[in-house]
C-alpha cells in the first residue's frame, strides 16, 4: 500500500501537472512571499515552510532524472537542515551555510530543467514551463547571492532597502537587474556587488536570446525532419522506388 502511494506521488511530479504545480510554487515564492517578511517571526515561519515545500516539490520533479537526483536531493536536504536549525538557533554560521546550500540547490534545479528544455525533440508545453521556471529560479538564486554579499559586506548596496523583510528588496533588485530594467532606487556600490549585478544582467539577456534561438531552430528542425520522413514513407515514393 505504501509502495503504491509512493509510486503515485512520483508519477504525479513526473507529469506536466507536477511541473505546473512546481512553477506555480516558484511564482508564489517570487511575487507573494517576499512582502510577508515584514511580519517578522511569523512571516519568516511562513516563508520557511513554503520554501521547504518548494524544495521538496523540486526534488520530486527532478526524480525522473536518475543521474542527478541523488545529488540534488542531497543538497536540498542539507538546505532544509541548515534553514530550520538556523531558524531555531539563529547561528551566523548556519545562516551562511543555509544561503550557500540554497544557491547550490536552485542552481542544480536550473541545470536539470534547462537540460530538459534544450534537448532534442518537439517543443512541448512542458518545455515552455521548464524555461519559465529556470528564469524565475535564476532570479531567486541571484537574490540569495546579493543577500549573502550584504551580510559579509554591509553597505555593498545603497538605496531603498527595507529594514524589515529585507529579502523582498533583494528579490526586487534581482529581477529588475535580470530583466535589465534598472530603476536605480537600489544601486550596487561595492566592486563585487557591481560585478554581480553586471553578471546577472548579462545572464538574463543571454538566457532569453539563446533560449528563443534554440527553441525556434529546434522546432523548425523537428518539423523539417517530420516532413522528410512523411515524404519518404508516402505511397508515391514507394511506387517510384519499385519502378
Amino acid at each position: 500500500m505504501i509502495h503504491k502511494v509512493w509510486r503515485s506521488f512520483f508519477r504525479f511530479w513526473e507529469t506536466d501537472r507536477g511541473l505546473s504545480f512546481f512553477l506555480i510554487m516558484i511564482v508564489v515564492a517570487v511575487f507573494v512571499l517576499p512582502p510577508l517578511g515584514s511580519l517578522r517571526v511569523l512571516g519568516r515561519l511562513i516563508v520557511d515552510i513554503f520554501f521547504s515545500l518548494l524544495l521538496i516539490s523540486g526534488i520530486a520533479v527532478m526524480s525522473k532524472n536518475r543521474r542527478s537526483f541523488f545529488i540534488i536531493a542531497g543538497f536540498a536536504i542539507l538546505t532544509l537542515i541548515f534553514r530550520w536549525t538556523e531558524f531555531l538557533s539563529s547561528s551566523p554560521i548556519l545562516y551562511v551555510l543555509d544561503h550557500f546550500a540554497t544557491i547550490t540547490s536552485i542552481t542544480l534545479f536550473c541545470v536539470v530543467l534547462l537540460n530538459h528544455v534544450l534537448k532534442k525533440g518537439p517543443i512541448t508545453f512542458r518545455r515552455i514551463q521548464g524555461a519559465i521556471a529556470v528564469y524565475l529560479l535564476l532570479g531567486l538564486a541571484w537574490a540569495n547571492t546579493y543577500k549573502i554579499l550584504e551580510y559579509f559586506v554591509p553597505g555593498a548596496f545603497t538605496g531603498a532597502i527595507t529594514d524589515h523583510g529585507r529579502f523582498s528588496s533583494w528579490i526586487y533588485f534581482s529581477f529588475v537587474t535580470l530583466a535589465t530594467l534598472g530603476y536605480g532606487d537600489i544601486s550596487p556600490v561595492h566592486p563585487i556587488a557591481r560585478s554581480l549585478a553586471v553578471a546577472e544582467a548579462i545572464t538574463g539577456q543571454l538566457y532569453l536570446t539563446i533560449l528563443i534561438a534554440r527553441l525556434v531552430s529546434q522546432e523548425l528542425y523537428y518539423r523539417a525532419s517530420k516532413e522528410e520522413d512523411t515524404t519518404k514513407n508516402s505511397p508515391r515514393d514507394k511506387t517510384s522506388d519499385k519502378s
